[in-house]
């Protein structure tokens, strides 16, 4: 082998390095995701509908979840001295779902105590529906972001075989093949990534209302003791 030879070898490997590295380089989320087609659009939106309702749950529950460590002191002396306005006014004041309970049950007093606290658990259940928004939506994020994703996997294999059966030369290239395949890998990762997400934020959130059930009903405790402490 001559030095021109050695030389035109080197030439053609050095690049061959540069076009695989330009191609590495230019693999990107953005590029990846481009393959996955009209689907991932669909991903995309529903991750970010996921996201709107989890930071916008976690607000929510962030302010149920606010505890003033005097307020049950305070409202037991404003019921033992008579001022029921002063108590509702401060319940009205806290603004928690807890508060609202506690109000109800303050314009329910002198009924009979089953009915003062049916009337509070009624008002308990409205607000844990009020935090409850939301989560049947990200539930069905969680189990129909996989099913999307898999739905592309089909949708792109599909799309492979029908380019191998227009291919009437026999020759599979596998640049004919690459943008079905493409679309199936990338689909499938899209839709388990939304989904896993989804699942996660899903349960953390159920975690911090049944934290927030579990405060109304330490609060419902605290009422009814203190309405049942003798005069």
């Amino acid at each position: 082998m001559t030095l021109f030879q050695i030389e035109g070898v080197a030439d053609t490997t050095a690049i061959n390095e540069a076009v695989i590295d330009t191609a590495q380089e230019s693999m990107n989320l953005w590029t990846m995701a481009t393959y996955g087609g009209w689907i991932m659009i669909i991903l995309a939106l529903l991750l970010a509908w996921g996201v709107y309702i989890f930071i916008e749950r976690m607000v929510i529950l962030r302010a149920a979840t606010r505890e003033d460590k005097t307020f049950m002191d305070r409202i037991k002396d404003y019921i033992h001295e008579g001022k029921m306005d002063s108590a509702m006014q401060l319940c009205q004041e806290s603004g928690t779902p807890g508060a609202r309970m506690i109000e109800k049950g303050i314009t329910r007093i002198g009924r009979p105590m089953q009915d003062v606290q049916v009337a509070i658990e009624n008002v308990g259940n409205l607000e844990v529906s009020k935090l409850e928004k939301g989560l049947v939506i990200m539930a069905t994020i969680a189990a129909g972001a996989p099913m999307l994703g898999f739905l592309g996997t089909v949708l792109g294999m599909v799309q492979t075989f029908y380019n191998m059966a227009q291919n009437a030369s026999g020759v599979i290239e596998m640049s004919a093949l690459s943008s079905g395949m493409y679309q199936a890998m990338v689909t499938t990762i899209g839709g388990l990534i939304v989904g896993i997400l989804a699942m996660f934020a899903y349960n953390f959130l159920v975690a911090r209302i049944d934290r927030v059930v579990r405060q109304l009903e330490g609060r419902t405790m605290e009422f009814m003791d203190l309405l049942n402490e003798p005069a």
